[in-house]
């Protein structure tokens, strides 16, 4: 982590070997790399930590009492909107792709519908702080990895492979039997959170399929100055039909503390840049392994500060499926080093091939000066 892959020459590995500050600055450097790898994921785990508790507190009825779950994303997709736009358009610390370029017609066909799921995700996994507990909800977020490759198979992006289907059969039996453990169960609450799970994965799914598919890259800033404009859009629907109704009947009572829905918006869009930062610096399996580490983290932090019930059954079959996870995570893994150790090997095939054709044609050459001598 954090040193180039390439390989050194015998006469730079020489030149390394003979220079005492060479060598002790190595390990260093190492090390660096190491502690800023463990900061990058104790950032991430503590944003995301963050906005996941601030958004419980500011919707559950026993806490801040403010159960506008639209409203809520709707300031972070508006702060966050506008926060990208300066960083892209005044400051322009960030760029836009440009091969190939975001054209109008191209943001209708790609980025509209990812916004639109976008929306749902957020206003469904929201709204279900209201009536689930945070250790609930993390059990429930466990069944991700099932919905998304049942959707990859259903797409055709992705390939059936028994494996696979009993490992997420695993996942879903372990769910399941933190649902029957839970003592503050919701049929609306479990649905709402289903359903952003859902969308969720639909979304991740349509990314494959309508971005990475087309060579189109956008990491965590340009993702929100493209996405949350349009996400906004499609929150305002719901929103004008389900919560500005309540808002204009309840006055004066629900307006918002600009400290408490600043600070909140503020964090959202920390984690943003903390994901860009994990991602970019370490790799997607760290971010694997540091949110199963969240998810512990949260079940913990439900069960001791915020006092919600979590029984035995609960942990059992969160335990389940968190094993089912780690396995779905290292399955991935391996197949990935397959697909590198692949792509490896058809790059150097090439290589090797020519050398050995000049090494013909060098042959070849001596052969001809030594006929002439």
């Amino acid at each position: 982590m954090g040193g180039d892959g390439s390989a050194k020459t015998p006469a730079a590995t020489m030149a390394v070997e003979s220079s005492p500050s060479s060598s002790t600055a190595q390990p260093t450097s190492v090390l660096a790399s190491v502690l800023l790898s463990y900061a990058y994921v104790a950032l991430w785990i503590s944003l995301s930590f963050t906005v996941i508790v601030y958004n419980k507190y500011i919707l559950d009825p026993k806490m801040y009492d403010w159960p506008f779950p639209i409203s809520l994303t709707m300031i972070h997709m508006a702060f966050c909107a506008t926060l990208a736009a300066v960083l892209v358009r005044v400051l322009r610390l960030v760029d836009l792709p440009a091969d190939p370029p975001m054209t109008s017609s191209l943001y209708v066909a790609t980025v509209v519908p990812i916004g639109a799921l976008y929306a749902l995700s957020l206003w469904f996994s929201n709204s279900a702080y209201i009536y689930l507990s945070v250790s609930f909800i993390q059990m429930l977020k466990a069944l991700m990895p099932v919905a998304v490759y049942s959707l990859a198979v259903a797409f055709r992006t992705d390939s059936y492979r028994r494996a696979s289907m009993l490992n997420m059969l695993a996942i879903s039996a372990g769910v399941a039997v933190a649902a029957l453990g839970e003592a503050r169960f919701d049929v609306f609450g479990v649905t709402l959170q289903l359903a952003a799970v859902a969308a969720e994965a639909t979304r991740l799914v349509l990314i494959q399929m309508l971005l990475t598919s087309r060579g189109i890259k956008l990491n965590p800033i340009t993702s929100l100055y493209y996405i949350a404009p349009c996400c906004l859009l499609f929150l305002a629907v719901p929103w004008t039909v389900v919560e500005l109704p309540r808002l204009r009947a309840a006055g004066n009572t629900v307006s918002p503390d600009l400290l408490v829905f600043g600070t909140n918006s503020l964090c959202a869009f920390a984690l943003n840049l903390a994901v860009f930062l994990l991602v970019g610096k370490t790799s997607a399996l760290t971010m694997n392994v540091a949110g199963v580490v969240k998810d512990w983290l949260l079940i913990a932090f439900s069960w001791t500060v915020i006092k919600d019930t979590v029984t035995a059954v609960n942990l059992a079959g969160y335990a389940i499926a968190f094993l089912g996870v780690a396995y779905y995570n290292h399955a991935k893994l391996q197949g990935l080093k397959a697909k590198e150790a692949e792509r490896k090997a058809a790059s150097i095939s090439p290589a090797m091939e020519e050398d050995a054709e000049a090494g013909k044609r060098l042959l070849t050459q001596d052969k001809a000066i030594a006929r002439k001598n």
